[in-house]
């Protein structure tokens, strides 16, 4: 198909669009510049509507991203791109498939019973991304889309993930608050491969992740090629009120232990085949 993919540009929209062409699709990569196949449709997601002319589907993956301080510049700069981008992004769509790629930072933070599943709350997050991402998707489901919801994306050309967890590093020990927590974590590749298989799933939100769940101490030892040590939670978040770096957000990500059932994927056939090892 001809197959629009818009952020084609960052470092999950890339890895769509390659896989898509390496399928056979025609890709048109569409943003504020090139991908890394295929043709470019210029688009500035914060105030422009995309231009999808002849395209078969869409796999919306542009968006703002990171963890800013808090604020109303902030708050206003996501939500023009994560909430009204998508506004015009569905309006273009006209009734073409459309796999929204959201996050699992839409879910009201913890701590969690057990496994996260797709009913549970989408409201209280303490940041802009997860406050917008979450007001764009149900845009999304409410026009009828599939919404995937990867957590912790990593892998080549990561720009985002690995820096933020390089600055737990001082004097050769990662700095981690509180105890050790179960996780998951998403290989880019298996998040490219979820998005062509969604064009075919039913309308709906969907947990995706890998296959395994991962001890978070261990993964940034390994990740980071330093020892860990542990750091009181109650004085990071003490911290996060007076050091803008620090966030709630950070930590919790890094304490709530956040792992995804993914039942309703694995349902549509979702085999994630790559992990960290």
């Amino acid at each position: 198909m001809r197959l629009a993919v818009t952020g084609a540009s960052g470092f999950c929209g890339a890895a769509v669009a390659r896989l898509a062409a390496a399928a056979g699709h025609e890709v048109v990569c569409v943003g504020r510049r090139p991908g890394p196949v295929g043709e470019h449709v210029q688009w500035d997601a914060a105030c422009e509507l995309p231009d999808l002319a002849g395209a078969d589907a869409v796999v919306h993956l542009a968006a703002a991203v990171g963890d800013p301080p808090p604020g109303r510049h902030a708050e206003a700069a996501f939500r023009a791109v994560n909430v009204d981008g998508t506004a015009r992004l569905l309006a273009a769509a006209r009734g073409r498939p459309v796999v929204w790629v959201s996050s699992a930072s839409v879910y009201q933070p913890g701590p969690y019973a057990g496994p996260v599943r797709e009913d549970h709350p989408t409201e209280g997050q303490r940041g802009a991304y997860g406050r917008t991402k979450a007001a764009g998707e149900r845009l999304a489901l409410a026009a009828g889309s599939v919404v995937l919801r990867p957590r912790a994306v990593y892998g080549a050309g990561d720009r985002h993930l690995v820096p933020r967890l390089r600055r737990v590093v001082r004097g050769g020990y990662a700095w981690l608050p509180g105890a050790d927590v179960t996780m998951s974590l998403t290989a880019v590749e298996n998040l490219a491969e979820a998005c062509l298989s969604a064009l075919a799933w039913p309308a709906g939100a969907y947990n995706i992740a890998d296959a395994v769940t991962y001890r978070r101490d261990a993964v940034l030892s390994r990740v980071l090629g330093v020892p860990v040590r542990h750091v009181p939670v109650r004085l990071v978040r003490g911290l996060s009120a007076i050091v803008p770096s620090v966030t709630r957000y950070a930590v919790d990500q890094l304490t709530e232990g956040l792992v995804l059932d993914l039942t309703r994927a694995d349902a549509q056939g979702y085999r994630p085949r790559l992990s960290l090892a």
